[in-house]
Parts: structure tokens; C-alpha cells; sequence
């Protein structure tokens, strides 16, 4: 069976300020070293056999701290980037609305315009990133068992989900974020003769966690 595993990287302090990230180079809190580590130790028993990594440092920060207890190498992936944000990047979801509101306001509701005006579109986001984890698959040969770890962001896996379980874009918004260091799971339906998938589980962690973040580009629409 395929599996992929979608891993949202650990706290950082912008998450905490509702700050957009975006490309910017973000490094784990001592929260999100004390999630990710936690986290890794359930990871472990599900026995991946890839991880690949955004190549940000807070995710590259996550994935390292699983692949040092299952011994294999982070593969770093840029299509596993979070989405651009163009202007809106470092300010805040205040900030933003304060002086881009219409436009923030959309992009928040749903829409495909590129993000803080010069920044990427969710499609684009969701081609490049997909790609990225089908390239890291054998789909030639689906009798093959692959558990494949991504260590990803919030507003790039929700892009991933939508694509991967065929929602239509403005239907995105309906797949609830990931709360920082939890992860969701894709299964292969085998009772598919074409590969489909089905959401065997999200937002998963121990408990429930609060989604961080909430226009910081993350979680990016409601």
C-alpha cells in the first residue's frame, strides 16, 4: 500500500504572533522543538521508508528529528515551500487587513489570486507540491509498500489534501488546518483500479491541538 504522510512543521514564534510566513526562513521555537520531538516518537511506529523535506529551516528542523530515530536521510524538496506571500509576508493578519483589505479579505475566503499581490496562487502552490511528493513515489508499481513522510506547512498541505482527494479549489477551505506538528494521512484505495486516495486521518497528534496562526498564512482560508 502507498501512504503519505503529511507533517506540518513545529511552532515558531511567527505562528504564535499570526505573523505570515511564507518563504521566509522561520526557525522552531523551544515549543516546537519539545512538539516535534514528541511527535517523531509516535511517527516512529508507523515505519516510514522516505522523508522529504521543505527546505525552510523550521521544517527541515521537524523532519530531522524523526529521521534520527528511524535512521534515514531528509531528502529536502523546495516545491514543499509554504506559499509565497509577496507583500504580506512578516506583518500580521492585523496588519494585512489594515492595509490590504479587500484583497486579504478574498484570499482568505478562497480565491486563486496570488497571495499578497506578488505572491504565489494556491494552484501553483498545489502543482508544484504535489508534483514534488509524486516524483518521491514508485507509482509504476503499486504492489510496492511505501510509507512517505513530507514535512511540510500548514497552507501547502492543505493545497496537497485538496488536489489529492479531488475538492474542487473553493472547496479547500473545508479541510480544517493542521495544528503545528500534527500531520494527516493519505491511503491508497486498493479497491481502486485507477490510484485514488482517502483521508484516513487529519489533524492527528495525541490530542486535539489549537491551530496557530490562523492568517498567517498557514491555514490560509476558513
Amino acid at each position: 500500500m502507498k501512504q503519505i504522510i503529511l507533517w506540518r512543521h513545529g511552532q515558531t514564534d511567527w505562528n504564535v504572533e499570526n505573523r505570515f510566513q511564507g518563504h521566509s526562513d522561520i526557525p522552531l521555537n523551544a515549543v516546537g522543538h519539545y512538539q516535534v520531538k514528541q511527535a517523531a516518537k509516535i511517527l516512529r511506529d508507523l515505519e516510514p521508508t522516505k522523508i522529504i523535506s521543505s527546505d525552510l529551516g523550521r521544517a527541515i528542523e521537524t523532519a530531522n528529528a524523526l529521521a534520527t530515530l528511524v535512521g534515514l536521510e531528509v531528502i529536502e524538496d523546495v516545491r514543499l515551500r509554504e506559499t509565497n506571500g509577496g507583500k504580506w509576508e512578516g506583518k500580521t493578519g492585523a496588519q494585512n487587513r489594515a492595509m490590504d483589505y479587500e484583497r486579504f479579505i478574498r484570499w482568505i475566503d478562497g480565491t486563486d489570486e496570488p497571495a499578497g499581490e506578488i505572491g504565489e496562487r494556491r494552484s501553483e502552490v498545489a502543482s508544484r507540491s504535489t508534483a514534488a511528493i509524486f516524483d518521491h513515489l514508485d507509482l509504476s508499481n503499486r504492489s510496492k509498500d511505501e510509507r512517505l513522510v513530507v514535512v511540510t506547512h500548514g497552507g501547502t498541505a492543505r493545497c496537497v489534501l485538496g488536489t489529492i482527494l479531488d475538492i474542487p479549489l473553493p472547496g479547500w477551505g473545508a479541510i480544517g488546518g493542521l495544528a503545528n506538528a500534527s500531520w494527516s494521512v493519505l491511503d491508497e484505495n486498493r479497491h481502486s483500479e485507477q490510484l485514488r486516495w482517502i483521508l484516513a486521518e487529519h489533524n492527528a497528534f495525541t490530542i486535539p491541538e489549537p491551530v496557530l496562526g490562523d492568517e498567517s498564512g498557514s491555514n490560509d482560508f476558513a
